[in-house]
């Protein structure tokens, strides 16, 4: 996104003071409600009336917490992969190498995904719904996301070649997840194409930056690929 259009997004979107105690509390009910009518009915099955109904808010609460149902399922995307993160934290991939841990994290993303599909297609659809409206939610997908994999290559300070394999990597899931939950790919399809993808990053440790012509890099981090990100079952 360009820098006018960021500073837009940002105007229309000015930053939220942080949830009380209370307000954090309704707000996980809301996530939770969304994620089980996901799950049992897909994309369609979640609507505001519904979700303000399972969680036991107003509908008017509902809509200054999130104000569309696009808003919420990405919102809720990013919930999973926030549990899914701290299971990561306290359960570690295993592999001798950056890319056997970083596949080995992709593929227990996938797993988990596989046992909620309906819940992961309605995510990925509102992903690919999301307007500017919901570039802060968005945005906060793909940190975590990013988060996750560097966590897994145990590189705390990676070089510009393993940045650039990272975003190789997470529009390569992006593809996958998409191609798999189309019945146009099958798991094993889905664990080859990660694990190859995956070897970059052995790759880009072994050899200098790649020639770039213009920023590689957004806010510090890996630009942004709008991925779908993956999702845990408690």
């Amino acid at each position: 996104m360009a820098a006018g259009s960021t500073a837009e997004a940002g105007a229309a979107r000015p930053a939220a003071a942080p949830l009380t105690e209370r307000q954090e509390a309704r707000r996980r009910r809301i996530l939770r409600a969304t994620a089980q009518l996901a799950a049992r009915g897909g994309f369609d099955a979640v609507q505001m009336r519904e979700v303000a109904e399972s969680s036991q808010v107003a509908l008017g609460t509902l809509y200054r917490y999130f104000p569309s149902k696009v808003h919420l399922l990405v919102a809720t995307m990013q919930d999973q992969l926030a549990r899914l993160h701290g299971t990561l934290r306290k359960h570690p991939p295993a592999g001798e190498t950056a890319a056997e841990r970083v596949a080995e994290t992709l593929m227990r993303a996938f797993h988990s995904l596989q046992r909620r599909p309906l819940l992961a297609e309605a995510m990925v659809r509102a992903l690919s719904f999301a307007d500017r409206s919901v570039s802060t939610e968005v945005e906060q997908v793909s940190r975590r996301t990013t988060a996750i994999i560097l966590e897994a290559t145990g590189h705390p300070a990676p070089t510009a070649g393993q940045l650039s394999a990272i975003r190789v990597i997470e529009h390569t899931w992006h593809s996958t997840l998409i191609t798999w939950l189309s019945g146009r790919a099958s798991i094993a399809e889905v664990r080859t194409d990660i694990e190859t993808a995956c070897r970059l990053i052995d790759l880009a440790a072994t050899t200098g930056p790649p020639e770039t012509h213009g920023a590689t890099e957004t806010h510090g981090r890996p630009a942004a690929s709008g991925l779908p990100a993956a999702t845990h079952d408690r």
